[in-house]
């Protein structure tokens, strides 16, 4: 049977039964009921395609599989950048990286510009934690977040900040007095075993937010292939490699199944795995605390793994669905449907709104995300028409930079500079190639479509304030002449206008 590679601690795991929920629901403080609990749980470069509940028939995850049946799974979610450090961004704050100012990876959010989600929660009364990687410090990762501000609302804080070497005797943490403490297993492990102790110690009286971050999937190095290149590594623990066998693994559509390839997905893949066990061990806490009923709990990602698929060089930081389409699953029994799958638009900008509207508070706070909780509660596929994408890169990788949008029908994307690598120029039919196959950016048939979708992101763009001038003939485009300061006229309007002058 399917399972037949699970071990005992996992079987039994995927095979438990939700505790029913207690009575003893206290109220807040105002006498109203009580204000929901809140569990966000993320993993890191873990595309959407990465769990059987996304149809992946050889990946073993019971657990978020079964969590998925139990609420909502969203087939559409998005990291807005495909970026570790401006995704945490995003979920807490609501607002876009050129206005929080995490806009590349290990740069802090800044202060005072928005109330945080911590900030926000922590004042309503919320008891606030996080457990596993931050990345949102800045400088040097190898120190401890210093309390206070930088901290964004959470009292407690367990993290290495962002350290790769996952395994036990490596994989750290800094304690509450700011001196390293090292895992005896997995880091994984270690972090849900830090998130089982704070759900044992929290106060029933009030409300809590726990965010928990694993790193895996996330790589952890690079080998020397068979090929003779290098390869990013994800080899895990030797009891989740076991889980698989490598040599009938399947890669996905247009990628050759070499064996360099194939160790890259079998470490991949184990490592999900490890998090779809932890990920469990959190479920269960809830029920046995009988708190799951009022828990608003989420589970998604960073970003995804392109896993080497169109040629990819790194794995993440592309348009493809591979490196940006999340999974995205929420489930909050008696307001979130339960056993639903939405084909609604999210993006990592949308996530605090629509959590706090799920949650039912209410902040004064404009936020460049929207509140989609109520069209996820009535299943409005057609409520958002695209999510705008970016990538923003500075130095030598500039000509990477790229602006983008995601719809139900096409992935867009378009790179700066006549030096823009072909895999950031970027049109695919979501519909007909869902494996994104083929590219139709130079594709003369798709030109209206092509068109369309790049006045889309110039809106967005002039929206959140974004000078970037898009593939190389609006690089001619003078700053103080762009759609940015008069967008009465579109950028090919004034570049027409250009053009017939200098002639």
């Amino acid at each position: 049977m399917l399972y037949r590679y699970l071990s005992l601690p996992l079987l039994a795991l995927f095979l438990c039964t939700c505790a029913p929920r207690t009575d003893e629901t206290p109220d807040d403080t105002t006498g109203n009921e009580r204000l929901p609990n809140l569990l966000i749980v993320l993993s890191d470069q873990h595309t959407y395609d990465m769990l059987g509940s996304s149809g992946n028939e050889q990946i073993l995850t019971p657990n978020l599989d079964r969590f998925a049946r139990e609420g909502t799974r969203f087939t559409h979610a998005f990291s807005n950048q495909p970026v570790c450090t401006p995704y945490r961004g995003m979920i807490l704050s609501g607002m876009h990286p050129l206005k929080n100012g995490a806009f590349i990876n290990d740069a802090p959010l800044l202060p005072n510009k928005t109330e945080l989600l911590g900030e926000l929660l922590q004042d309503r009364g919320y008891q606030t934690a996080y457990i596993g990687k931050w990345h949102l410090l800045g400088g040097d990762r190898d120190r401890p977040v210093p309390k206070g501000e930088l901290r964004y609302g959470f009292e407690t804080l367990l993290t290495n900040n962002c350290h790769v070497d996952f395994r036990p005797g490596k994989a750290f943490f800094w304690n509450e007095n700011d001196e390293k403490e090292y895992f005896d297993q997995w880091e994984v492990y270690g972090q849900t075993d830090q998130a089982l102790a704070y759900l044992d110690s929290v106060d029933t009286e009030r409300p809590f937010a726990l965010i928990v971050s694993w790193h895996p999937p996330h790589d952890w190095g690079k080998f020397k292939g068979e090929d003779g290149k290098m390869h990013y590594r994800y080899d895990s623990m030797d009891e989740l490699m076991a889980l698989y066998d490598r040599d009938t693994l399947r890669v996905r559509p247009g990628s050759e199944p070499t064996p360099d390839l194939l160790r890259m997905y079998h470490g991949h893949m184990a490592m999900v795995s490890g998090v779809d066990r932890a990920f469990g061990q959190l479920m269960d806490k809830l029920d046995e605390r009988g708190m799951t009923d009022n828990t608003l709990t989420v589970f998604s990602a960073d970003h995804g793994d392109m896993l080497e698929s169109h040629g990819a060089i790194l794995p993440k930081q592309y348009p493809h669905d591979y490196s940006n389409h999340i999974p995205f699953l929420v489930k909050y029994p008696g307001v979130v449907p339960a056993g639903q799958s939405t084909d609604l638009l999210l993006g990592a900008l949308d996530i605090m709104p629509t959590v706090l509207g799920l949650m039912d508070i209410e902040t004064e706070q404009d936020y460049d995300g929207r509140d989609l909780s109520q069209a996820l509660i009535a299943d409005d596929a057609d409520a958002v028409d695209y999510i705008p994408t970016w990538l923003y890169k500075r130095g030598v990788a500039k000509n990477q930079n790229w602006r983008g949008v995601v719809t139900h029908d096409y992935t867009f994307a378009m790179g700066r500079g006549e030096d823009s690598i072909e895999l950031v120029n970027v049109l695919f039919d979501r519909q007909q190639d869902p494996h994104q196959l083929n590219n139709h950016f130079y594709n003369p048939t798709y030109a209206g479509v092509k068109d369309s979708l790049q006045r889309i992101t110039y809106d967005w763009m002039a929206k959140y304030q974004d000078r970037f001038y898009g593939t190389e003939e609006f690089l001619r485009i003078r700053p103080e002449e762009t759609w940015m300061y008069n967008y009465t006229k579109s950028p090919l309007e004034l570049f027409a206008e250009e053009a017939a002058a200098a002639n």
